[in-house]
């Protein structure tokens, strides 16, 4: 805890050249230039699952099989560069990519509520940080969704739940698997301890893609008793 602060003390008071170019960035993570040109989710999307659609209505998929969470709020397009600080946060340690993170997010936030689009309004009881198998958690020594989600829940004064919840199926990684395949992969590899009754719940990830593992984990908690489940992620990969 004490390597993290004095980590982070230092991030936030020595100069430092841009994460993707090296040029000054000053305190920040990357310069100007850089920030402003990441691939941003376009306003008008699914409202269940952040694919971009023509006006903003349900895309065709979520209207044939409704998903068990009720919204996704994506920030950036899981693209080159977004996918290098992603890589660089999971498997680098550089855990000020998650603070990063959570500041693009909540800058979006507060643009969709004040702005006409379709993005879902953010109401929450408490935010919870998609759960990564004891194994991985061990080779990894961290979860990125968690990472993410501490000054989400800081910022926003919400909850953070840590406990109670977990994904109990070490599963196949889903990047290793074709789209179809990803929902049989994850079905049934999270549990919950937790009474749910009549909350609203935000899950914290940093990647969405097909949304299985997402989808699989919105299920278990409404089974648990949880009344609306929305994801907020920091990457949306979209199809081509």
């Amino acid at each position: 805890m004490e390597r993290r602060l004095s980590i982070s003390l230092a991030t936030r008071l020595l100069p430092q050249d841009c994460f993707l170019c090296a040029a000054a960035a000053g305190n920040d993570l990357l310069c100007q230039a850089c920030a402003d040109e990441l691939p941003r989710m376009p306003a008008l999307c699914c409202p269940f699952c952040a694919l971009p659609t023509p006006q903003g209505e349900t895309c065709g998929a979520c209207l044939k099989q409704a998903p068990h969470f009720d919204a996704t709020l994506g920030c950036f397009n899981y693209l080159f560069p977004v996918d290098r600080l992603v890589q660089a946060l999971k498997y680098q340690h550089r855990l000020v990519i998650g603070d990063f993170f959570a500041k693009a997010m909540l800058a979006v936030l507060e643009t969709s509520e004040t702005s006409e689009t379709s993005s879902p309004p953010l109401r929450a009881d408490m935010l919870m940080a998609l759960p990564l198998s004891a194994q991985r958690l061990r080779q990894r020594g961290f979860n990125q969704a968690l990472e993410i989600a501490r000054p989400l829940a800081r910022q926003l004064g919400l909850p953070l739940q840590i406990h109670g919840y977990a994904r109990s199926i070490d599963t196949a990684p889903q990047t290793s698997l074709p789209w179809k395949e990803r929902h049989k992969n994850i079905r049934g590899a999270f549990e919950c301890a937790l009474d749910l009754t009549g909350k609203s719940v935000v899950v914290i990830d940093d990647v969405m893609t097909t949304g299985a593992t997402l989808n699989e984990f919105a299920r278990t908690l409404k089974a648990h008793g949880a009344v609306r489940v929305v994801n907020w992620v920091a990457a949306r990969a979209l199809k081509h």
